[in-house]
């Protein structure tokens, strides 16, 4: 069941504020869980799915590897289809800066 997904947001939003050493890791793994956590809750619960976000509108603040991986996961995001109104204004506006 799909629903159950609505739960990780809690989790993951604060692995994504509160362990910067790992969800910052250079690989973009971190940045990767989030935004595929955000896909799945942005039919489910868009509101809370946008609010997930917040770290990645910083991206520019970062050295450039951390950058581009950030851009990279935003714009895979911004390809999903079906994308809410919520999601899709912190994404794109997080990438227009």
């Amino acid at each position: 069941d799909r629903r159950g997904l609505s739960g990780q947001g809690v989790p993951v939003g604060a692995f994504a504020a509160g362990n910067p050493q790992h969800f910052h890791a250079p690989d973009g793994s971190g940045y990767k869980l989030l935004i595929d956590v955000v896909i799945e809750l942005n039919s489910l619960n868009p509101q809370t799915a946008a609010r997930l976000l917040a770290p990645m509108r910083q991206w520019r603040r970062y050295e450039p590897t951390r950058q581009a991986a950030m851009a990279a996961e935003l714009k895979r995001l911004l390809d999903q289809p079906k994308l809410s109104p919520d999601v899709y204004e912190v994404a794109s506006k997080s990438l227009d800066g």
